[in-house]
This record gives structure tokens, sequence and C-alpha cells, in this order.
């Protein structure tokens, strides 16, 4: 079933009894579609730059010049984690990194300009370049709003690209909410970025982040956002639903974090409200309790990484992964390795992604579209 918009909302208030035939329903939807069997990344994370010219109230990745850590990463310093990956089986690199930092501080654009490039996204292609021409990893990119000329300049490099929508409540973007102070997170440019992802068959990673002081017709009208563009463009590959951890030092320090429920509420949520094509991930970091997630109907617990850590959430350690197989298998659902593209997309190479990407999809995909080197 695939719930309407009124259902969504009256889901907020569901009864014990309703909700769990809810979840069942949800984990049906997800073994119909994605069989018993969950799915991971193995990647390498590199934050090319943690400098950003938004000031999101709950962000601790965020560096502004000045500060020590504030950095933009040099080729050599990329490559070498890239290589280290690869040495531990990785088969993808997220690219992850603030946005637009040269718009708003000198600093970013002088760094820039001592390697060569007036953009993040100039830089950022010629990396994704590198780790096509030096590795056998796939680049997915994490750039955050992205015009129809970026996207052009990066689709040929990367496999895949992902920008988290959050949220579409235009309120949340008021004095004192989470996105003040955030031009990128205005939601009409994040929608407009999906849009245009999806006008050049991008496989896209798309989410909303939970309990930033958000309501729950605005989570529900969020998905239901992303469900349309997916109706229209069939390129968004996996939504990921990310719980708000509250951080020392930022503006939301002492804002309440959603507790197991509401996440789990929204997991039933997505799965029911989005088209069944549409993989549902959740964090493992973020919460110990795993087989409520699964009960819940994910399929997929996204990126995690043996080498790098998690720069978002530093303080939340990657579950070693042969423990998430172990408690995904007590869940009775297998645990497999998937790539930066999912299988589906791989189907039509021509409309999602070019030469370099099929080229290396080929030698390292098997026959189902999963990982052929399948790391334990």
């Amino acid at each position: 079933m695939m719930l309407t918009r009124t259902q969504a909302l009256a889901l907020e208030q569901a009864s014990g009894a309703e909700f769990k035939t809810l979840g069942l329903q949800a984990a049906a939807v997800r073994d119909m579609h994605w069989g018993r069997t969950l799915t991971y990344s193995r990647k390498v994370f590199v934050p090319l730059t943690n400098m950003c010219r938004d000031d999101c109230g709950y962000c601790t990745f965020v560096q502004k010049p000045g500060s020590p850590n504030a950095r933009v990463m040099t080729p050599d310093e990329v490559m070498a984690v890239v290589h280290e990956g690869e040495r531990l089986g990785c088969k993808e690199v997220l690219f992850s990194l603030g946005e637009k930092p040269e718009l708003r501080y000198p600093q970013a654009r002088e760094a820039l300009a001592q390697l060569g490039h007036s953009s993040m996204v100039d830089y950022l292609a010629q990396m994704c370049e590198r780790v096509l021409a030096e590795s056998s990893l796939l680049p997915h990119v994490n750039a955050g709003t992205l015009s129809d000329e970026d996207i052009h300049k990066l689709k040929p490099v990367s496999a895949s690209m992902g920008m988290m929508l959050e949220n579409v409540s235009r309120r949340l973007i008021q004095r004192g909410e989470a996105h003040y102070a955030c031009p990128d997170k205005v939601p009409v440019q994040r929608i407009r970025t999906l849009e245009r992802a999806g006008e050049q068959g991008v496989p896209f990673t798309t989410g909303i982040l939970i309990g930033i002081g958000e309501t729950w017709s605005e989570r529900v009208d969020s998905l239901i956002t992303i469900n349309n563009l997916h109706r229209r463009y069939g390129h968004i590959q996996e939504v990921i639903v990310q719980n708000f951890r509250a951080k020392p030092g930022t503006a939301m320090a002492n804002h309440p974090e959603p507790d197991l429920n509401d996440m789990v509420r929204t997991l039933v949520l997505a799965r029911l409200l989005l088209d069944p094509s549409i993989s549902i991930q959740a964090p493992p970091n973020l919460q110990q309790r795993f087989g409520a997630y699964i009960a819940a109907g994910i399929n997929d617990w996204g990126g995690i990484s043996p080498l790098t850590l998690d720069h978002i959430n530093p303080e939340r350690a990657w579950p070693q992964i042969e423990s998430l197989r172990s408690s995904t298998a007590d869940c009775g659902y297998g645990l497999q390795e998937r790539l930066a593209v999912y299988p589906h997309y791989q189907q039509y190479p021509d409309r999602f992604f070019a030469g370099p990407i099929a080229a290396r999809l080929a030698g390292i995909a098997r026959g189902d579209g999963l990982a052929l080197a399948q790391c334990h």
C-alpha cells in the first residue's frame, strides 16, 4: 500500500495496535520489493573542505576561516585516503563538502586559487577524475545545491550524487530556527537541485532530517515532494531518514533529540509513502537498536567505512561490519555490499551515467548489480 497524504498525517497519532499493523505493512513492502537482504556501501569519506557559507544550528562539521581546523584538502591528502580505502576493500569515495565557501570567504577563494581553481565544484570534478584514473573506486559527490552547469560537469566523473533535502518548510529558515542564515537551505533551492539532477539523469540520494523543529505534516510534505520528483524523473535511488543529534557548541546544543519511537514511526511513514522502488536508509551508527529499524521497513544501512570517521557525527563510531551483519542476521535478514549506483540504475547506463562510470561498474559489479567482491 501507499499512503495518501491524509493517511500519512494520521499515522503520527496511530494507536499501538494500529501502528503495529502499519509497521508490518511497511516491512512487507520492503520484503516484496527488496527481498530478505539488506545492503550497505563500503566507502571512504573525503571531507574536501569543511568551510561553508551556511550556518546551520546543529552542525559541527563546518569550520570558519581562522579556526585551526578549517581546511581544503590537497590532492595528495585526498588520494592517500582513497588508496588506503582501496586497500581495505572499499568501493566508493564519498566526497562531502561545505557549500560554496568561496562565495563567502576570501580564504576559501585563496585556497582554491593555489590549487588552480576558482570554485569548489571545479576542484571536486578534478578530484573525481583522479579517483577514476588512479584507483578502482567510484566517486559519489555530496556537494549541496548545484546548478545545471555543476551537474553537467560532475556527471561524467561521478557515479551518483546526493544532497539531503532535510525539510521543505520555509518556517525553518526564520530567525531562531535551524536553517536561519543558510542561503543553501532555502527549500526551493534544494528542490531545484533535485529537479536538475532528475532532468540530467543522475542517480540521486536525498533524505529528511528529523527533530530539528519541524512538524509531522512538514515531514510528510517533504517526503511527498521527494516522491513526486521521483515519479517525474525516476532518479531518486535512496532516501535517508536521519535523526538529529544535539552537539555541544551549536545553537541547538540543548534541543531535544527524536527518540526511537519517533524515528521508527517516521521510517514506517517513509516506506508506506514513498514509491517502493526507492531504497529506505537509516544510519546504523546513530542508534544501536538495529532491529527496530529493520522492523520498520528499511532495506539499507548506508555508507560504512572501515577507515574514516562519520565526519558529520564524529562522536558516533561506525558499527563494525561483522557486528552489523550479526545484528541483521538476528532479525532474519542477510547483509550484502552494494555499490554507489543501485542495481536498477545499472540497467540504463545511457541515461544514468557516462562511459568511464559504466566501464568501472562493469568491472566491480556482479550480475545482480551488487558488489562483485564482498568483504567479510
